[in-house]
This record gives C-alpha cells, sequence and structure tokens, in this order.
C-alpha cells in the first residue's frame, strides 16, 4: 500500500483581521477569513476557529450596522502569539497551520489580568 504524505506547515499570522460584514474578516492582504466555530467555556473564556477562505468581498459594513458578536470587531497581532482585540481582550493562537490548502487558525481568548 503507498503511503499518504502528510503535509501539514505553520504558516504567517495575519497582523491585522478587520470584521467586513457578518461572519467574514479581512487581513492585510486581503484576504478572507470566516469564524467556523466558536465555543463558550465560561463568560470570559471562548475558542473561535478561524478558516481562511476565498469569497466574494462585497460591500463593507459600518461597525453600527452589525448585530451584536462573541468577538471583537478587529484583532491586531501582538508578540508572544497572541491578538489583542478591539474590546481590549486577549487571544492566544493556539494553532496556526495550512493543511491540504485549507488554512485554519484557532484562537482563545486569556482571562482578564487580575
Amino acid at each position: 500500500m503507498g503511503e499518504v504524505p502528510f503535509r501539514a506547515h505553520m504558516t504567517l499570522h495575519p497582523d491585522r483581521l478587520w470584521i467586513w460584514r457578518k461572519a467574514v474578516y479581512v487581513d492585510e492582504n486581503q484576504r478572507t477569513w470566516l469564524p467556523i466555530s466558536i465555543e463558550v467555556m465560561d463568560r470570559h473564556s471562548r475558542q473561535v476557529l478561524m478558516r481562511q477562505e476565498d469569497i466574494p468581498l462585497g460591500e463593507a459594513l459600518r461597525p453600527s450596522q452589525l448585530s451584536p458578536s462573541l468577538l471583537p470587531l478587529m484583532w491586531q497581532l501582538y508578540p508572544g502569539r497572541r491578538y489583542r482585540g478591539s474590546d481590549s481582550s486577549f487571544w492566544r493562537i493556539v494553532y496556526h497551520l495550512e493543511f491540504s490548502g485549507i488554512e485554519d487558525m484557532l484562537l482563545e481568548q486569556l482571562p482578564d489580568p487580575e
């Protein structure tokens, strides 16, 4: 039997992710990212799986046109494999890899410092 080679590799993290419209974020290279799943552990702890998928952008919505969300309107990359959200939350990059042409990034909200 022939073996299928395992082809997964780490990739560069986007510097910023901005909300474009409901459930669509855009990075600095105009690549679109979708929150595939959101898991709420408790009031201040969430995980979100972001997947890079090329979709037509269409018109951007203003933040006032968006309904409330569990996720920040923007994330900015910070040192130490983490993002800071526009709501001042911090999110740890659990993993960010590309496998078979699909790029996934799992973010986990960090507890607020006491």
